[in-house]
């Protein structure tokens, strides 16, 4: 269940397809087996009040946390971040090129413990999507 938030400033607005980018990390990790294509769910939250290295409202942000429950190798944890962050660095390259853009990525690990789960997502995989009535 590898949940992936990304915080961006909100300046990046008219810079970055912030929806592109939440499905071009999506697209990335259920390529990573260490991901479970059920589990994976990517989100992105804008943040208006913020401040950048020398307060100039030019510089922007996007920061991607990765949490997954906890048992994979440092190893297994560390290319998938890795992964992670080449995708969204070649994503936000252009952007990057153009604009003052600080990119940063962490994972940490959920204990299972402490985090109940439920849903039904599995139970729909592979179905035709169906509308939802109200």
């Amino acid at each position: 269940m590898p949940h992936f938030q990304i915080e961006y400033s909100g300046n990046l607005d008219q810079i970055v397809d912030i929806t592109a980018l939440c499905e071009h990390v999506r697209a990335t990790a259920v390529e990573i087996d260490t991901f479970p294509l059920a589990g994976v769910r990517v989100r992105a939250t804008r943040v208006d009040h913020y401040a950048i290295a020398d307060g100039d409202p030019k510089h922007g942000f996007v920061d991607i946390s990765i949490r997954l429950r906890a048992g994979r190798t440092p190893e297994v944890k560390q290319e998938a971040t890795q992964r992670i962050f080449d995708a969204a660095q070649s994503f936000l390259s252009p952007a990057i090129a153009k604009h003052s853009i600080a990119l940063s990525l962490e994972m940490r690990d959920i204990d299972p413990d402490l985090s109940p789960k439920t849903g039904s997502i599995r139970d729909h995989l592979g179905r035709p999507s169906q509308e939802v009535s109200s």
